[in-house]
């Protein structure tokens, strides 16, 4: 068992290192690698919500499929699906609320400009 949690933690680890090299290497920009994240993210947000909807979907097959004391399994999970769906779609909307509230209306990052000396007094 512990070879196996160290295996796949030295996995990770090398998948983040190798998206994150060329990054390290100025191959890449920031605003270049901060999208890619963020496209990555809002990739993982929509799986979760096609993964909980097909929880849900099981429940209710189970709850159909079942007996009658295998039926408050299938509802359990029905129930389950359905609070994490409304879970995940409520912080959403809650975010797109702080967005419109703040007119955020660029999903940029934002990245303070370096500072720019005035060196005209400089001698």
């Amino acid at each position: 068992m512990f070879t196996s949690a160290r295996s796949l933690t030295l996995a990770s680890s090398l998948a983040a290192a190798a998206t994150l090299l060329p990054t390290l290497a100025s191959a890449q920009t920031l605003l270049n690698t901060l999208a890619l994240v963020s496209t990555f993210l809002n990739s993982l947000v929509y799986l979760f919500i096609t993964l909980a909807i097909v929880v849900f979907f099981w429940g209710l097959i189970k709850y159909l499929v079942s007996a009658g004391e295998d039926k408050a399994a299938g509802l359990n999970i029905m129930l389950m699906g359905v609070v994490t769906i409304f879970v995940m779609v409520s912080i959403w909307g809650i975010i797109r609320l702080l967005q419109s509230t703040f007119r955020v209306t660029s999903t940029e990052p934002v990245i303070p400009k370096t500072i720019q000396l005035d060196t005209r007094f400089v001698q």
